[in-house]
């Protein structure tokens, strides 16, 4: 049986990761594939056309969707046998309310199938304190730069995120995004 495959817009172990512990709970059935019987993720670096921080919701969605985008031309000019291609977009979402500013992190999913029909997802938001927001959002320092400052650590992007050091690694940048793709499969699934 041929495996369904799916390529994510990333070489990130989390990335991946993330996709694997969905994948563990997500059926082929789900996906209406009855004769296949498991899932094969593929890593592919591609752009996001966003800045390195994302600042708004607008911008994280549109940072997912162009990666899965840019998955599908590929899939398409090569020919690959990917059923998939998924963005996955984490950074911030600026908001105010009642004349306060809030920062939340967020992790965005956009999943297309080979027809381009696609659906979006959202790992929730974790409020960013001050310290964290001064240096990324008006300093314009990478979120990833600014957290292992944060943390007193290295590397923290590609282990257990901003979320983990935020969250007491209560939830992680994994586990953020694997939400997120399973509510970008859920339109999908037939």
């Amino acid at each position: 049986m041929d495996p369904i495959i799916i390529a994510v817009g990333s070489t990130r172990r989390p990335k991946l990761d993330a996709m694997r512990d969905a994948l563990a709970t997500i059926t082929p059935g789900h996906l209406g594939a009855k004769s296949r019987s498991q899932f094969d993720v593929v890593g592919v670096e591609v752009p996001s056309g966003v800045r390195h921080t994302p600042l708004s919701r607008d911008e994280l969605m549109a940072g997912a969707r162009r990666r899965a985008d840019a998955l599908l031309e590929i899939a398409r000019a090569e020919s690959k046998p990917w059923n998939f291609c998924a963005g996955l977009e984490g950074g911030l979402d600026v908001i105010h309310e009642h004349g306060v500013r809030l920062v939340f992190l967020e992790g965005w999913a956009y999943i297309a199938d080979t027809s381009g029909r696609g659906a979006y997802g959202r790992s929730g938001g974790v409020m960013l304190p001050e310290p964290l927001v001064q240096r990324v959002v008006d300093e314009d320092i990478e979120l990833s730069h600014a957290i292992d400052e944060y943390a007193g650590e290295h590397g923290v992007r590609d282990a257990q995120g901003a979320w983990g050091v935020l969250t007491r690694n209560l939830i992680t940048r994994q586990e953020a995004f694997r939400v997120a793709i399973i509510n970008a499969f859920a339109p999908l699934f037939r």
